[in-house]
């Protein structure tokens, strides 16, 4: 009896965490899946690899708002261009980052900085906790682990929330309405301008129509609990090809 006993335990023991995380997996996938319909499945979404948008809205500094437009270009997770302006203090301010893959540069007014290797890995988090809620899809392919994480409300709706880990092993928490599926939160650690480190929370709303994708119009973002961005967004499109040039180094 006793030789048999091993055996059993062992497939007790082996069989019930395994059911569990095929069932975490089914969960998990479902919401996903849900999600990309939702944002104007998965055809429309794949076609999304270049992006351009727009957005104007409030970035807040010691309490103070300040008036800031962006335009953005968008290539794959690894080749982006944000241009914006702003006025801050009274004065006005143009900059510009680029990303073209492992380089990376900063403009703010006449001054240009290179990015090094920490801020090239910074920009890339950024720009996919970015592009994440806006197409999923990168969650369905290599480089992301996502796992569930249970249920919270969003507002006064319930959320189911999913925890990733992304490409550089860091992680973040995003949720979606259970009714509608599209994405409504998205909770991560990130990297402020002066190296300090901050929990953001980011909440999606009014979704849109642009040419068959849906895309929350008003985003805003907290830092440990603090105002620091609101925008929205007035221009979404997806587009064919992207000059080489836009993410070359800012002159």
């Amino acid at each position: 009896m006793k030789r048999f006993l091993g055996p059993v335990l062992m497939t007790i023991l082996v069989s019930g965490p395994i059911s569990s995380i095929r069932a975490d997996e089914k969960d998990t996938n479902a919401v996903l899946d849900k999600a990309i319909t939702a944002l104007g499945g998965e055809e429309k979404l794949k076609k999304a690899e270049n992006l351009t948008w727009k957005t104007k809205g409030t970035i807040t500094f010691n309490g103070e708002d300040n008036k800031i437009s962006i335009n953005a270009t968008l290539q794959g997770l690894d080749h982006y261009r944000s241009e914006f302006e702003g006025e801050f203090g009274g004065n006005p301010i143009k900059g510009v980052a680029v990303l073209n893959g492992t380089k990376g540069w900063r403009r703010f007014g006449d001054n240009k900085m290179d990015m090094d290797e920490d801020a090239v890995s910074n920009e890339k988090r950024t720009i996919y906790l970015q592009v994440v809620p806006m197409t999923i899809l990168p969650l369905k392919g290599k480089g992301f682990k996502v796992e569930s994480a249970g249920e919270e409300k969003v507002g006064d709706k319930p959320a189911a929330v999913v925890k990733v880990t992304g490409p550089d092993g860091k992680d973040f928490k995003l949720s979606f309405d259970n009714e509608s599926g599209l994405p409504v939160k998205l909770v991560a650690k990130v990297v402020g301008f002066g190296g300090e480190d901050f929990t953001q929370e980011t909440t999606y709303k009014d979704y849109k129509d642009f040419d068959g994708i849906k895309k929350a119009t008003k985003v805003e973002s907290k830092r440990d609990g603090e105002d620091f961005i609101k925008s929205e967004v007035s221009e979404f499109k997806v587009v064919d090809k992207v000059d080489p040039k836009t993410f070359a180094e800012p002159e």
